[in-house]
């Protein structure tokens, strides 16, 4: 039987497919204004015999089709859990929140924090900043400066003010690179923040499209003193973990 989970975020739509032979077919593509299109055209390219949907737009799926949908924090954990067997922790940032998810030893969730308030510290606010110093946010990670260049301190994190603040540095002639790693310290040490409200264990795994930034795990991995797990396609483990369940 040809499982499904697919995870409607509020900046992708991604879609797992666990096909019979046991290998998995991955497929992503932005959620755009009509995320029920999205779904249908992915799910119509490889339908499954049974589907099950996460997310933000998870009960987009209830009223199209009265399909199961479980939420994020344990689809991510599910599919965690999958590919790292070890997993006790689970940080996950994507498009609009911030997620420390701790886990029992047999994956089940035990306890979970969320910023979803506001934008800061998630993806879509590393997306508006990376634009704003004119980078490409796949190499937004890789052009901070160096630890020991000196740290600026960017005051909001919310992301219309930190967005004024940071052109407000570069009309100063602050090098974009010491912003870039102010702003990345900035998105840790949220993370961290929202970690001590959960029992913190290894392995800690990091989910979604955030984990693709190596400077982010780095400054994780300093925070924490611990080993950061990124699996080949962190943005699809909630997705996975959806088919899985």
């Amino acid at each position: 039987m040809k499982r499904g989970g697919i995870d409607i975020g509020s900046r992708f739509v991604k879609y797992v497919v666990l096909n019979d032979g046991g290998t998995a077919s991955f497929y992503k593509s932005e959620t755009g204004h009509n995320p029920l299109s999205v779904c249908k055209r992915l799910i119509s390219s490889d339908k499954p015999d049974k589907l099950t949907a996460t997310g933000y737009g998870r009960h987009l799926m209830e009223v199209w089709d009265d399909i199961q949908a479980i939420t994020e924090i344990k689809a991510v954990a599910r599919g965690a859990k999958e590919v790292f067997p070890r997993c006790r922790t689970v940080i996950d940032i994507g498009g609009q929140d911030t997620k420390v998810v701790s886990l029992r030893a047999d994956g089940r969730v035990l306890a979970f924090e969320m910023n979803d308030r506001c934008a800061a510290g998630t993806g879509r606010f590393m997306e508006i900043m990376a634009k704003a110093l004119g980078y490409a946010i796949s190499d937004f990670g890789q052009v901070c400066a160096p630890d020991n260049d000196g740290n600026i301190t960017i005051n909001s994190m919310c992301t219309v003010f930190a967005e004024s603040e940071v052109v407000s540095l570069i009309n100063k002639g602050v090098g974009r690179e010491q912003i870039s790693r102010s702003l990345h310290l900035s998105i840790a040490q949220k993370v961290i923040a929202l970690s001590k409200r959960v029992e913190v264990n290894e392995d800690i795994v990091f989910a979604g499209g955030c984990a693709k930034n190596r400077r982010l795990i780095s400054m994780l991995e300093d925070s924490f003193q611990k080993t950061i797990f990124v699996s080949e396609s962190p943005d699809m483990l909630a997705a996975l973990g959806a088919a899985l369940y």
